[in-house]
């Protein structure tokens, strides 16, 4: 069982809880564990949307410096991959996911919030990638998933001075979405996430593949990948039981089985 992170689902909504005060710190365990934990969210049907969660006070104050401190370029250009690749495990999780971001989500904290597909933050939060005041850079997908989200100039900002943005300013800037209340960011990304336990699961999962495959390449492959997408749909049960309802009864009143 699992020492630092938890899944748990109640009401279609699976939650990825960090649990290793006091700040979080990811630490090697902790990344497999988060990896195992994606996995299975992204393999149980009784999960419809994911949130991943940090917890009241910190969702991740970045990667265990301790543990890197000391390792050679050997012993990293062996382990970086394994890294990168566990927090990914979040972003290939074939569902909706917002990440409940409370006081600090920096580093390899923050790179888990961008493998979210949407980030819900306190007012006390602070974002950042400060891996420069360490002599490196993000290593966990910050330097791609951080200039996609808010643009290269944005990025380069951040990454090069390795300053802290409060909530307002990754607000205003793309790099949440929303800001709430310290005490308010968990109920409000489980009313986010709520949205999804009932509705078309492959059509959603179709969609969030199309978003991320189509940005890895031109217009022309995302399209094609697109109406590759849209065509496998029409062998799904939900996709007969919208359009039937949608001609029967008008739009938005379907039931959809997740099939």
């Amino acid at each position: 069982m699992a020492e630092f992170v938890k899944l748990t689902s109640d009401g279609g909504i699976g939650t990825i809880r960090l649990d290793r005060p006091p700040m979080n710190a990811l630490n090697l365990q902790v990344q497999e564990e988060i990896r195992a934990a994606a996995h299975e969210a992204g393999r149980r049907d009784d999960i419809r949307a994911v949130i991943v969660y940090g917890g009241p006070k910190v969702f991740a104050a970045g990667a265990d410096i301790k543990e890197m401190a000391e390792l050679t370029y050997g012993e990293m250009s062996a382990r970086a991959h394994q890294l990168s690749s566990a927090i990914s495990a979040v972003a290939e999780i074939p569902k909706p996911t917002v990440a409940a971001v409370t006081g600090y989500a920096l580093g390899g904290g923050f790179e888990l919030a961008l493998c979210c597909d949407r980030r819900i933050a306190g007012d006390n939060a602070k974002v950042g990638q400060p891996e420069i005041l360490l002599g490196i850079i993000p290593g966990m997908g910050g330097t791609q998933r951080l200039a996609r989200l808010v643009g290269p100039s944005r990025a380069k900002d951040l990454i090069y001075t390795g300053r802290f943005a409060d909530a307002q300013e990754a607000l205003r800037i793309g790099m949440v979405d929303e800001v709430v209340a310290p005490d308010d960011v968990y109920a409000a990304a489980a009313r986010w996430a709520e949205q999804f336990t009932a509705g078309p699961a492959k059509a959603l999962a179709a969609a969030k593949a199309a978003i991320d495959g189509g940005l890895d390449g031109d217009l022309a492959s995302g399209l094609k990948l697109e109406s590759h997408l849209f065509s496998a749909l029409f062998a799904t049960d939900d996709q007969k039981a919208g359009m039937r309802s949608f001609i029967d009864n008008g739009p938005g009143k379907a039931t959809f089985g997740g099939k």
